[in-house]
């Protein structure tokens, strides 16, 4: 997409900023220092620390605007060191010390520090938020905390995100209005009472990151539905424990384990949790090669085209994804609301308003 028809999509999008303070949470830092304004990103910061992850702020002000923010950032850095046993911190750059070109990294060498840093250079004017998360990245692998292989790897699942969403999602369009999505009691009526006709329901998770915990209990709550009937239930989820980041590979882990724990198994890996750009199109194709029956996609649907052949649900946790996942051909989507907020902090899978719904169809015709 072109940079000048990026600029014309009025809705909001995600920040680059944002999207570097996640990644340094998946790479385990032990607190992350944005330099500029406290305000910048609060929503961001918020779920963060509830996620275990300290956020601090150099909480920039318009005098630094003018004067600079170095002097404010070697003294909130060396209060940090000396007040916190942190072993390694980010320091996450923003607009403001962009606009007034601030060395940041002269200045976390002249605070001599005994913890470890690891600088990201960003900013929330990129076109693209992927941006923050492979500037970050970038600056993982030049300390030595992540292999140049997993950088590569890295970029090109993000990447595929970006084209995935310019093309398919909410940057597919100038203006996207966010909608609730199809009457949840209707749709999983439809998906079980069709599921019954054809004898098969197909189920993929093509979750993002943590989300999975509570994309994995609508996964779960088929799943039991057809526990003691003639359905056969096949599982296509990007769940490999062996791909990605150390904190990605523990959600995947402890989603299988749990489902295991409730004799669900997947019947096929796509990938790994940060995959699911480029899970999504083999999940597509595994699906293809079988009689689906009826068709769930979990999480993030959009990079998995519905089947012509088969009724198609997705269900997301975006309102802005409405309606391209209605243009993409999807028969009905659903929206799960809230789903940020409830996965923050947790270990296991969470109890989503859909899996309720199902579990709820299912008691009522009891």
């Amino acid at each position: 997409m072109s940079e000048e028809l990026l600029f014309e999509v009025l809705h909001p999008r995600p920040s680059a900023i944002a999207a570097a303070m996640y990644t340094l949470r998946d790479l385990d830092v032990d607190a992350i220092l944005a330099h500029g304004p406290t305000g910048c990103n609060f929503r961001t910061s918020r779920i963060l620390e509830e996620d275990g992850v300290k956020v601090f702020t150099t909480s920039m002000t318009e005098y630094d605007f003018i004067f600079g923010g170095r002097d404010r950032l070697i003294k909130v850095l060396k209060r940090i060191d000396q007040e916190f046993d942190f072993s390694l911190i980010g320091v996450v750059g923003t607009c403001a010390s962009m606009i007034i070109g601030e060395d940041m990294e002269g200045a976390i060498e002249d605070a001599e520090l005994d913890m470890d840093v690891i600088l990201v250079e960003t900013h929330g004017g990129y076109i693209e938020n992927t941006k923050g998360a492979i500037q970050t990245l970038e600056a993982a692998c030049r300390k030595g905390l992540i292999t140049e292989d997993e950088l590569l790897r890295q970029q090109k699942i993000l990447h595929a995100a970006t084209k995935i969403e310019e093309e398919r999602g909410m940057a597919s369009s100038e203006y996207i209005t966010p909608l609730r999505g199809d009457d949840k009691f209707e749709v999983a009526k439809q998906i079980i009472e069709e599921a019954r006709e054809a004898g098969r329901l197909t189920v993929i998770l093509n979750a993002k990151k943590e989300l999975a915990y509570i994309f994995s209990d609508i996964l779960r709550a088929l799943n039991k539905v057809f526990l003691d009937e003639n359905v056969e239930v096949i599982n296509i989820a990007n769940l490999d424990p062996d791909i990605g980041l150390p904190r990605i590979r523990t959600y995947a882990k402890n989603i299988v384990e749990e489902l295991s724990t409730d004799g669900i198994t997947i019947d096929h890996l796509t990938g790994g949790l940060d995959e699911y750009a480029i899970s999504g199109e083999r999940a597509y194709k595994l699906a293809a090669k079988i009689t689906p029956g009826v068709v769930v996609v979990l999480g993030n649907p959009n990079p998995v085209m519905p089947h012509d052949t088969a009724t198609s649900v997705a269900v997301t946790n975006g309102p802005r994804e409405v309606i391209p996942l209605r243009e993409m051909g999807y028969d009905h989507v659903v929206v799960e609301l809230d789903a940020h907020s409830l996965v923050v902090g947790v270990s296991g899978i969470v109890c989503s308003e859909f899996g309720d719904v199902i579990r709820k169809v299912v008691a009522d015709a009891e």
